[in-house]
């Protein structure tokens, strides 16, 4: 088999982009939280775009050759980035939501994986043709006799097409998901006052160049043109870089002396807080949920807490941890429910439905209103407010 090994510049950017990549998504799974899923579903979009784009790697440079056992091994992985994206909305916008049948969306990937079977028991020479076939059209195939066709249903050919349409259906359910929020809370799509849909807003216009990416180059060079895939690596791995870099910016760790020598500490372990500091704070947290009732808003989150009393989210986080003993989300329920157990206790409660309060006191679904009031008062909402009117 012929090789031909070629290491450019972007290849390089590539390789650092696949390390940082996994890296990072390792540092978005371990934050997962029992209450927010958002940070397991970007870890893992994190964790499968190094995978695709390690391939592209393996590929463009040409030591695949060396490696053609896990040829195309990332193939299904191109039917988990849309819903991975839309999921990560969707738990950002609806933190305490359940997903009840998330496993379905994943359905074509398993699909596509059970079908790509088919591909990996073939030879190694069949592998080395199709790499031939994309990147080296002009040397020579090796004479190889399948046995078992690697396209049985004959759908391999059209993976790009298929992809873009799995991707772009995603999407538009992202920008619906989206634009809904902005419209329920009367905000501009180019100068949203809120940070958090202004950030994604910005998430979404980077897919959407990976989109124009793809397709530019696809239309120009041919559906088979690898070009399209470099080009996505490449502008994929920058993205990585600077995801870094704002993980970075935000970090505490730079704030007070440190050693690159020194093993990880316990959380808050090496805190700059006194206890003054954490008064003060504690102090600031409790004017703006008791007094602002921040916890009131629907996109209620600890950045945009601790944005509202000038802090940082690190510390915020550590006070709430140690003087309530809850995370944020935790104590961000504990008030809305005393806030909606405060109203139903008023004469013309009677008049809201259960939505209206949920909506009320800052939830976006009954769903997660009814087990966060359950969780915390043993009855749903309809028991207690039952109860009320008895006593």
């Amino acid at each position: 088999m012929r090789t031909a090994i070629n290491i450019g510049f972007f290849d390089l950017i590539i390789f650092l982009g696949v390390f940082q990549g996994l890296f990072l998504s390792l540092f978005f799974i371990r934050h997962r939280s029992q209450t927010n899923h958002a940070n397991l579903f970007q870890g893992l979009l994190l964790l499968f775009l190094s995978l695709v784009i390690f391939e592209e790697l393996l590929n463009n440079t040409g030591y695949i050759v060396h490696l053609l056992a896990i040829s195309d091994f990332s193939e299904p992985l191109n039917f988990t980035f849309g819903p991975l994206v839309f999921l990560y909305f969707f738990y950002v916008l609806h933190p305490k939501q359940k997903g009840k049948r998330t496993w379905a969306h994943f359905i074509p990937a398993v699909f596509w994986l059970l079908y790509m079977v088919f591909t990996f028991i073939q030879p190694a020479e069949v592998k080395y043709n199709s790499y031939l076939s994309t990147k080296h059209p002009d040397w020579p195939f090796l004479e190889v006799a399948m046995t078992i066709t690697d396209d049985p249903l004959g759908i391999r050919n059209y993976v790009n097409q298929l992809t873009l349409i799995h991707f772009s259906l995603y999407l538009v359910a992202v920008v619906n998901l989206l634009l809904q929020q902005f419209q329920e809370q009367h905000q501009s799509w180019w100068r949203p006052s809120n940070d958090l849909l202004r950030r994604l807003r910005d998430g979404l216009l980077h897919y959407l160049v990976i989109i124009a990416i793809y397709l530019s180059t696809k239309l120009y060079f041919g559906m088979e043109s690898d070009i399209g895939g470099y080009l996505i690596a490449s502008y994929i791995s920058l993205m990585i870089f600077i995801s870094s870099y704002q993980a970075l910016q935000v970090s505490d760790y730079f704030k007070q002396p440190q050693s690159f020598l020194e093993f990880p500490s316990a959380k808050y372990r090496k805190s700059s807080l006194d206890e003054q500091d954490k008064r003060r704070i504690l102090s600031k947290i409790s004017v703006a949920m008791e007094n602002e009732k921040y916890f009131m808003q629907n996109l209620a989150s600890l950045s945009g807490l601790a944005k509202n009393i000038h802090e940082t989210t690190h510390h915020v986080s550590q006070v709430i941890n140690e003087k309530h003993g809850k995370s944020f989300f935790e104590l961000l329920a504990s008030y809305r429910i005393e806030e909606a157990k405060r109203i139903m206790f008023q004469a013309d409660s009677q008049q809201l439905t259960i939505e209206e309060l949920a909506e009320h006191v800052g939830y976006n679904s009954k769903s997660a209103f009814n087990n966060a009031f359950k969780r915390l008062t043993k009855q749903t909402p309809s028991q207690y407010r039952k109860a009320i009117r008895i006593s």
